[in-house]
């Protein structure tokens, strides 16, 4: 820094020649020096003054855009941030193929206790043990007065037990905001819908993850974020779902059954339009799973997915099919019967003497077992056990249900030829009634495998592979239909809806070996209209006793076949198909074309 200074020597020298006083010019060049140093002092200044205004509105304009984003937000509870993942609660509806609800979320309370708040511990455990029945007073006293700081006292909370807890006034009772899943039909559905329960679980929170059923297979669907709340649409319909559970259990009683079953299925699509089986049980109340005994005992065993039974004579249907297949019959061939047929050491009779020869299509119709059996003879049993494999009989269902995909059917170890005959008509081999249905379809549906789905069609149904030609799948419907103008099924006629179908009563096995004597499964299987079937329906009791004549009757056209063709009745208007009917114009009244 160059100073100037106050007295220069040039300066004094010409002010004493001209007379001045060089005091002066000290005082005047010290003038101009503070001037400076103020100018410089002020340039300083202003600079701050605008750094620190700068600033300032930046800090303003940053906390009013936060502040504008909180305005603007849905208000959130705050959190303590920890390292584990935040629980999420958010769980999608489950709707019928209509969009009715099946299973939704309900925001409730959660109830804990934190001792130390505590006012009257004894007063307290007396009046919750008065409002929870299932909690004894005496135990959750010795709680409040432990040294425990936190106690959890209910997982969820009706409305009125809040209220009744909150009059208690116990500032150590407190809720905990809680999301629970809401069946809101109750029992309606329950073995498809299975149920959902807790898994990670905090105090202002818990996960709601499912347990059994589509609320298990569909878990990572349900509570993925990314889909937004979109809800999984079933192919299930509820209103149909609920007149065929009222017309079944009613069956069930009547008849004096054990369990019951029905399956309704579309048989272009596969899809499920109903699925039954009772005893059934409310997923908003699940039942505990048996710990001991036989687990089809449980409320919680479906029997349409898990249980797999002999069904009978059900099974001739695929032996008649499969012998006009393969060219081995035609359905006039006469097959020889008799009295009764002997092959490794057993004896196999029918139900009656139906006389030395039957046409195939009378075997079907009159429910030979000799007869079937020497069709299977005839087909042989590679081609037998190839020919029910293509239909999906010898392997789980890939159904979106894990206890469809965890039941096996039994087959015999070996495929002798006495397992040939049995299988023939339903014995010795154990499927599921949703086997039966989808194999059903695929035979009757014009000759196409299909496959069953709990799921809603988005688009037309595509084609499987086909199983058996147009020309079979056509004369099986024809003699489906014949079964019951005049054969074991007669029971099972409902004007206006030509259906057609197949019986079958299987002695159940005897856990102690060989077969029961007055214990069977009664099945009925059908198909409407059988001209051109829409659907197929699966109608099973298990140790039916129908006790209206003189003596006990168990056979499957007296007990399923007069249910199932209720459930036609009942449903075949919801599911918006008109009777065929025609009108005489000579008479006052209609007249039914079948």
């Amino acid at each position: 820094m160059i100073r100037t200074p106050l007295r220069p020597l040039a300066r004094v020298i010409s002010a004493r020649d001209a007379g001045q006083d060089p005091d002066l010019i000290e005082v005047e060049n010290l003038r101009h020096r503070h001037e400076e140093m103020r100018e410089r002092e002020r340039h300083r200044a202003e600079g701050r003054l605008l750094v620190l205004g700068l600033a300032f509105l930046v800090g303003f304009s940053v906390i009013g855009l936060r502040m504008g984003m909180l305005a603007s937000a849905q208000p959130v509870e705050p959190s303590a941030d920890s390292g584990s993942s935040a629980i999420v609660a958010q769980r999608a509806d489950i709707v019928d193929r209509n969009g009715n609800v099946l299973a939704t979320n309900l925001t409730t309370k959660s109830l804990y206790a934190q001792p130390p708040m505590m006012i009257d511990a004894a007063l307290s455990a007396k009046k919750l043990a008065a409002i929870f029945p299932d909690l004894k007073e005496d135990e959750l006293l010795n709680k409040f007065t432990s040294k425990r700081k936190f106690i959890w006292l209910r997982r969820k909370l009706s409305p009125e037990q809040e209220q009744q807890v909150f009059e208690i006034g116990d500032p150590g009772l407190l809720f905990g905001p809680r999301e629970m899943r809401l069946y809101p039909n109750g029992a309606l559905a329950s073995h498809i819908l299975g149920g959902a329960g807790f898994g990670r679980e905090g105090v202002h929170s818990a996960e709601v993850i499912g347990i059994a059923g589509v609320e298990y297979e569909f878990d990572k669907f349900l509570r993925d974020p990314a889909e937004q709340g979109r809800p999984l649409q079933l192919s299930i319909d509820l209103s149909v779902q609920a007149a065929i559970e009222r017309v079944l259990a009613g069956g069930m009683r009547i008849m004096n059954a054990k369990a019951a079953v029905a399956v309704l299925m579309d048989v272009k699509t596969g899809e499920l339009i109903s699925m039954v089986s009772l005893p059934n049980f409310d997923p908003n109340n699940r039942p505990r799973p048996l710990t001991k005994g036989d687990a089809a005992d449980s409320p919680l065993f479906n029997r349409a997915a898990q249980g797999v039974f002999e069904l009978g004579s059900t099974f001739k249907v695929f032996t008649a099919a499969m012998a006009l297949e393969y060219g081995v019959a035609t359905p006039d061939t006469m097959v020889e019967i008799g009295k009764n047929m002997k092959i490794g050491g057993f004896t196999i009779k029918d139900f009656d003497y139906y006389g030395k020869r039957l046409s195939l299509t009378d075997v079907i119709v009159k429910s030979s077992n000799i007869g079937s059996a020497r069709l299977a003879e005839a087909v042989g049993g590679e081609r037998q056990k190839a020919f029910l494999g293509s239909l999906g009989l010898l392997d789980p269902l890939d159904l979106e249900l894990t206890e469809a995909k965890q039941s096996r059917p039994l087959l015999p170890p070996k495929w002798t030829d006495l397992s040939t005959v049995t299988i023939s008509y339903g014995h010795g081999i154990a499927v599921t009634p949703l086997h039966l249905a989808a194999a059903y379809a695929s035979v009757l549906n014009g000759g196409t495998l299909v496959k069953p789905t709990l799921l809603k069609a988005k688009g037309p149904p595509v084609p499987g592979p086909r199983v058996v030609s147009r020309e079979t799948s056509e004369v099986m419907r024809k003699i489906l239909r014949q079964v019951v103008v005049r054969g074991t099924a007669s029971m099972g006629e409902v004007p206006g809806y030509q259906v057609g179908g197949k019986t079958g009563t299987a002695d159940k096995p005897d856990p102690k070996g060989g077969y029961s004597e007055n214990k069977v499964i009664s099945t009925f299987a059908s198909i409407f209209p059988s001209q051109d079937p829409r659907y197929v329906l699966i109608v099973m009791l298990d140790e039916p006793n129908e006790t209206s004549g003189p003596k006990p009757r168990r056979t499957a056209g007296w007990t399923a076949v007069p249910v199932s063709s209720e459930i036609v009745r009942r449903v075949a208007p919801l599911l918006g198909m008109r009777p065929d009917v025609e009108t005489d114009a000579t008479m006052d009244y209609t007249l039914s074309k079948y």
